[in-house]
């Protein structure tokens, strides 16, 4: 279940040992307004140019700009480019690079131009030799590699296909990275899978994922049993199929197949995605998150880099606007009033695929009980309704003297909450037409309750959702708080 605040706070505290195709992205923007009169070919008027660290570098830019450590290893040549990294590298404090210069190849630079005005790439010019590193340099990054494993605390291997992780580099890093107990996720390239057996993670894209398992992996399902297969002879615990604008698929060997959508987003530049997704993952799984969080972390991860130009990364601030969306709302945005136009909300989120969650209660005097129920229902959804009992509601339920607070202010304080995309409040003595209204895919009431006496438990699994109960804290109740404070005042 997702806690922002408390996971963001872990992702500071690892150190990623990342290993892959380091190159130099350089992105020409400009405007095209003419043909050339030397040939049939567009004139870019070129307005500005930016270089960016990129590959497998970019995985570790975002690891580093999320707050943690990254031990860099990969190859560069003896060539301008290759010494423009090095020093992109060293300016950076979170990431330490571990590189083998190889003076027979380039080191590999990427050319895009781009126009300015519709944001298309317009052509893209490369410098690279892709093909395995030479047995000398192979042994090299293995010896640069394998004493760095025990400073990690997880692996990712980032694969382009340009030489640096060759089937003995790869075979290499995953046993001994296993042999100390260090979970491996892998950007693969390579359509053999089998390549990268006994890694924790895989996570090729659409069209890798098909032409690695020869399946046309256009559904979830089919995705999924595709997966399983090719799980079992890359001895594998998981699989996650990227699917640009169709979201993600995470599949658990011997499990069930999860699937997010996208979340909406202007696309302004896909490249380096894949290498933020990555990079969020190999965060959040050493930082013990659950494959779920990790696969909801990732997406909205995926959203922010592509709303950005050029080689993009992602910061603890992004992350968190893309997650918690409302979180920034003035508290009386998020309020609806008995009988107020709840369809709309629904139909939006409903429209772009969210996980909708629901609580309720009265919530007089809001207490550490209520946030931890509260966060761990945000955790298992993409938007949280909170139902809220309205002022004559809660006299019924709880007599004369409350609440305490009325229902415009109980509304103000749940609003304010981050976790809290939306209060409902209700006249009835349970929410049960609210329920039935929301169908939430996922019901949220504290330790305190059975299953069976939650209202609207039958409801929510009609229609295939689920009742999630949360243990409580201890000692905290609105009753014993209010009586307390009635005995201090008397």
């Amino acid at each position: 279940m997702l806690d922002f605040d408390a996971l963001s706070h872990a992702i500071t505290r690892q150190t990623v040992l990342c290993i892959g195709d380091l190159m130099l992205d350089e992105f020409v923007y400009g405007e095209v307004s003419r043909i050339s009169p030397e040939a049939p070919a567009p004139v870019i008027s070129v307005q500005r140019s930016e270089t960016n660290v990129g590959g497998a570098g970019n995985v570790a830019r975002n690891i580093a700009s999320l707050g943690a450590r990254c031990i860099f290893a990969g190859l560069i040549g003896e060539d301008e480019a290759g010494a423009k990294l090095r020093a992109e590298l060293s300016r950076e404090a979170r990431i330490e690079a571990v590189l083998v210069c190889d003076p027979n190849r380039p080191t590999t630079r990427k050319v895009r131009f781009v126009s300015e005005h519709f944001s298309t790439h317009m052509l893209r010019a490369d410098w690279e030799l892709a093909q395995p590193a030479a047995p000398d340099i192979e042994q090299k990054l293995i010896d640069a590699i394998l004493p760095q494993l025990a400073r990690a605390d997880i692996v990712l291997l980032s694969d382009y296909a340009k030489g640096v992780l060759t089937a003995r580099v790869i075979r290499n890093v995953i046993d001994a990275a296993k042999k100390l107990g260090k979970r491996v996720i892998v950007d693969p390239k390579s359509a053999n899978l089998a390549i990268y057996r006994g890694a924790t993670l895989l996570t090729p894209n659409r069209k890798e994922f098909a032409e690695a398992t020869r399946s046309r992996a256009d559904t979830a399902q089919g995705i999924a049993d595709a997966a399983q297969d090719a799980m079992y002879l890359a001895d594998c615990e998981a699989m996650l199929v990227t699917q640009s604008e169709h979201g993600m698929t995470l599949v658990v060997r011997g499990g069930e197949a999860i699937h997010v959508p996208a979340l909406p987003v202007t696309v302004r530049d896909v490249s380096g995605a894949g290498d933020t997704v990555a990079a969020v993952l190999a965060l959040t799984l050493a930082a013990n998150a659950d494959w779920e969080t990790a696969l909801r972390m990732a997406n909205a991860a995926a959203a922010v880099a592509v709303g950005k130009k050029g080689t993009a990364t992602v910061t603890p601030a992004e992350l968190r606007r893309k997650i918690l969306p409302h979180a920034s709302l003035a508290a009386e945005e998020k309020i609806v009033a008995a009988g107020g136009d709840l369809d709309v909300h629904l139909a939006e989120w409903r429209r772009q695929g969210l996980r909708v969650g629901f609580t309720n209660g009265c919530f007089d005097i809001l207490h550490p009980g209520h946030v931890k129920v509260l966060t761990a229902a945000r955790g298992a959804c993409d938007r949280l309704i909170v139902g809220l009992n309205s002022d004559a509601s809660v006299k019924r339920l709880k007599g004369e003297g409350r609440p305490v607070q009325d229902e415009r202010a109980r509304a103000e304080v749940l609003a304010a909450l981050e976790a809290v995309d939306l209060v409902a409040i209700f006249e009835e003595d349970t929410p049960i037409d609210l329920i039935t209204r929301v169908k939430p895919s996922v019901l949220v009431k504290g330790g305190d309750y059975t299953r069976e006496q939650v209202v609207g438990y039958e409801v929510v699994e009609a229609c295939g959702g689920e009742v999630l109960l949360i243990d409580i804290l201890p000692g905290h109740s609105t009753t014993s708080l209010v009586d307390r404070a009635r005995g201090s005042a008397a």
